[in-house]
């Protein structure tokens, strides 16, 4: 059975190696990362982007990245993640969002979790927040939706 996942994490990622999200994501992303698999990823910087990477290099799943307004909007490294990993992106979906503000990334989130069967959160460590991440996932967790919870 195919499995639709849509990814959600921190921007913060500069405190931890690269190497460090390498072995979280063969650990929390690997088992997902199936060949019938089809993930959605937020097309930001942070775990956004460092997800793509992983996934374009490290599986043959599906891949569709999703942006509240253009990719041209997001942020440098996260337009060079997706223009570097283009040959493994399916789809990319462009929400076209008037002002790139709150409400504008809520429904992007939104979008994501509505397509997916589940949602795999990367969180910064600490309490639980206001974030992005947090709202997506409350968001999965108010559909009845799986959450897999990963402090980073």
């Amino acid at each position: 059975m195919p499995l639709a996942v849509a990814i959600t994490g921190t921007r913060s990622t500069g405190h931890r190696e690269l190497s460090w999200y390498a072995d979280l994501f063969d650990a929390f992303l690997g088992p997902f990362a199936r060949e019938d698999a089809h993930f959605y990823i937020g097309g930001a910087a942070g775990m956004d982007r460092l997800s793509l990477l992983w996934l374009a290099r490290n599986s043959s799943s599906r891949i569709t990245i999703v942006t509240p307004g253009t990719v041209e909007q997001q942020p440098a490294e996260a337009r060079q993640a997706v223009a570097r990993c283009r040959g493994r992106i399916v789809e990319i979906i462009e929400l076209s969002a008037p002002t790139l503000r709150t409400p504008a990334y809520h429904a992007r989130n939104q979008w994501m979790v509505d397509h997916a069967a589940m949602v795999i959160g990367f969180p910064l460590q600490g309490p639980e927040g206001t974030s992005g991440t947090w709202q997506t996932i409350n968001y999965a967790a108010s559909q009845g939706k799986p959450r897999l919870i990963v402090p980073v």
